[in-house]
């Protein structure tokens, strides 16, 4: 893969970590200070737990874009990448939704989002295992 590639790849990872966060922080300051009269405190700490979740993931496609700019065009950095946004999508996103709607079967999505996140973390684990000392 060409340098450009891999400089235009990490910056979506950049571009897409940072969109992430900032809405993560922008949902959960929502969550403390709009929503928190109107929720349940089961459903609060639904709401808090998925706002916690994205910006974990937010901050991991952060350190995978900053790392495969580092370590050149490494496929499971971007795997890992790609995995944390679509876990943000589906775990964060029925988090999200079964605490503003109350429909519980919203929850059964959530794992799979899980398996997202959980995927991503082994994908990073893999090329960290992969690089050769320069």
């Amino acid at each position: 893969m060409d340098a450009s590639r891999v400089l235009r790849r990490a910056r979506l990872m950049l571009a897409v970590g940072a969109l992430l966060g900032l809405t993560a922080v922008a949902v959960g300051a929502f969550g403390a200070h709009a929503l928190r009269p109107h929720l349940t405190p089961d459903r609060m700490a639904v709401f808090e737990t998925a706002s916690r979740y994205q910006f974990y993931h937010a901050f991991g496609l952060c350190i995978a874009a900053v790392l495969s700019l580092q370590r050149g065009p490494v496929r499971e950095l971007s795997w890992a990448a790609s995995l944390f946004a679509l876990g943000c999508v589906i775990f964060c996103g029925s988090l999200y939704a079964l605490s503003l709607s109350g429909w519980r079967a919203l929850g059964a999505l959530a794992p799979v989002g899980g398996l997202c996140f959980m995927g991503g973390w082994l994908l990073v684990v893999i090329a960290a295992w992969r690089w050769r000392a320069d």
